[in-house]
Formats: C-alpha cells, sequence, structure tokens
C-alpha cells in the first residue's frame, strides 16, 4: 500500500520569502509531515525577491513548455525546482517571467500593489495543479496555505473535479493573518469566465478583497485551519458559519501533531489503495 500523499501549495516557504510565521510553517510543517511517513509534494511561485543562484533553483525541462490561458491569452508555464537540504525537502516553484518579475513579490517597484496580481494567482493556482496532472501524482489531500493559494478549492471543485487524479481528494485551506489593502483587480471574475464557470462559481469574489478571497476558499474547501492567531473575525465567523470541520489556532508548541491528526481523518486507506491500483492500469494501457 502506497504512502499516504500530501500536496503543499504555499504562498510562503522560508527561506526562500524571508522568515516569517507563513514562511516557517511552510517548511517546517511539510518537513514533519514527509517524517510522518507520508509522501509529499511541495509548491511555491517562484517571486522575484527570490535569489534563484543563492538557493540553486534550476528548470525542469520535462514539465515546463505548456501555456496556460488566462484572459483569452497564452502564458507560458515554465517549473523549477530547489533542495532545502537541511531539511530533505524539495520545492517545485511556478515561473513565468511576466508574472514573476526580478525583486517583486506583491508590489511594484514604487510600492504599489501589483496591478496583475488577480492573473498572477490565477496563473499559480492553476499552474500548480496542471503540473501536478503532468507527475501524475494524486494526493489525498492538497494543503492550501495563504490567499495566494485561494482559488485552488474552486479549482479542484469545479473545473478538475471529472479528473481521475483527485478522486476523494480532501482540500484544506489554511487562514494566516497575512493580509493586503484594496482588491487583487477589477476584473477576475471576467478572466475565471474564460474557463469552464458559471457566473454564479465566481460571483463572491467579484470584489475580491482578501476577506472576500478567504471566504471563497472556504466555500470550496472540505476543511479549513485557522492557522495564526488571530484572524479577521468576518471570516471566523463565516467558517464557523460553513459547518466545515474547522481545526482553531494550534499554537506554537506541539503544532505539528495537530496537523497530523487533522489530516489522519481524511486519509482512507482502503480508498488510497484502490485509487493507486487504478492509475497503475491506466499507465499499463
Amino acid at each position: 500500500m502506497k504512502k499516504p500523499r500530501v500536496l503543499y501549495v504555499s504562498q510562503e516557504i522560508t527561506p526562500y520569502t524571508g522568515e516569517t510565521s507563513m514562511g516557517d510553517v511552510g517548511s517546517f510543517l511539510p518537513q514533519k509531515t514527509q517524517e510522518s511517513g507520508k509522501d509529499i509534494r511541495m509548491f511555491l511561485p517562484r517571486f522575484g525577491t527570490i535569489n534563484e543562484r543563492r538557493h540553486q533553483l534550476h528548470e525542469v525541462i520535462r514539465l515546463s513548455g505548456m501555456n496556460l490561458i488566462i484572459d483569452d491569452f497564452d502564458h507560458q508555464l515554465i517549473i523549477k525546482v530547489a533542495s532545502i537540504q537541511k531539511l530533505r525537502l524539495q520545492v517545485y516553484f511556478i515561473d513565468n517571467e511576466e508574472y514573476f518579475p526580478s525583486k517583486q513579490m506583491f508590489h511594484d517597484a514604487e510600492g504599489n500593489f501589483m496591478t496583475n496580481n488577480d492573473e498572477r494567482i490565477i496563473f499559480y493556482c492553476k499552474g500548480v495543479i496542471e503540473t501536478v496532472r503532468k507527475l501524475g501524482w494524486a494526493p489525498d489531500i492538497i494543503h492550501c496555505q495563504g490567499w495566494f493559494s485561494a482559488l485552488v478549492p474552486m479549482y479542484i471543485k469545479k473545473l478538475y473535479a471529472d479528473e481521475p487524479l483527485f478522486d476523494n481528494v480532501k482540500v484544506i485551506y489554511s487562514v494566516f493573518d497575512n493580509t493586503y489593502n484594496g482588491e487583487l483587480g477589477e476584473n477576475i471574475t471576467e478572466k475565471l469566465l474564460y474557463e469552464k464557470l458559471e457566473e454564479s462559481d465566481v460571483s463572491n469574489i467579484k470584489k475580491s478583497t482578501i476577506s472576500n478571497l478567504h471566504k471563497y476558499a472556504v466555500d470550496y474547501s472540505d476543511a479549513v485551519v485557522q492557522a495564526s492567531s488571530t484572524i479577521d473575525e468576518d471570516v471566523l465567523t463565516h467558517i464557523k458559519n460553513s459547518k466545515k470541520p474547522f481545526m482553531s489556532y494550534p499554537g506554537n508548541e506541539d503544532y505539528v501533531n495537530s496537523y497530523q491528526n487533522f489530516y489522519d481523518q481524511y486519509i482512507d486507506k482502503e480508498e488510497d489503495s484502490v485509487k493507486e491500483s487504478i492509475l497503475e492500469n491506466k499507465e499499463n494501457e
């Protein structure tokens, strides 16, 4: 029987995005999940603030070269990889020169919130899913960490609902207190409608504030984690009203066990074995 599989779709990972509480969880949690006997994959945007030479990023040719359509335009998807040697972790990076320019993360050179952050989040979330499909790696759990991963739950439940690779996958969304002012963009819903989506699928983020983006992710997730000691009260109320399984802030001590116990309730070992057999048979056809 294969190991349970957890896919991490992260917004920040230490050391690549600096030392923050979100970044620390983004590296330490996958490490401990791997040590607990699970198979993991980790994804991160290749933000322009990441020093590729220092961290030894290199392109994965066999995974690169796809084009993602956003707002009716093709955008090349480049996949890079690097290792956190001391943690024995490998990280995949979603890259594109237009969306991840040099020395920029969420703000431009003048310090303004980037006007194309709406397209960047679409590109990242869809890019992760398409790369996992190309890898042929079927996760049991997809754990999305931070608002830059907030579209993944919708993509999995709507656009990729018939994808055998994601049969029975459970999506967990972590809400951090990391935030931004204003909106991602005025036209994010119009850009999402170029996919096979209905107005009702995206209406809740027509005004793409941080609060609405969190709520949107919660609506399409199977379970939710409060990953910071305090989060927006409106979002917290929405989570509780959703009646979704919810893990409140686990604290700074021994929080890894809390996460592993939370994961284990969504991993069906018999179901995993059946899924693996199906995928192996498809590969042999």
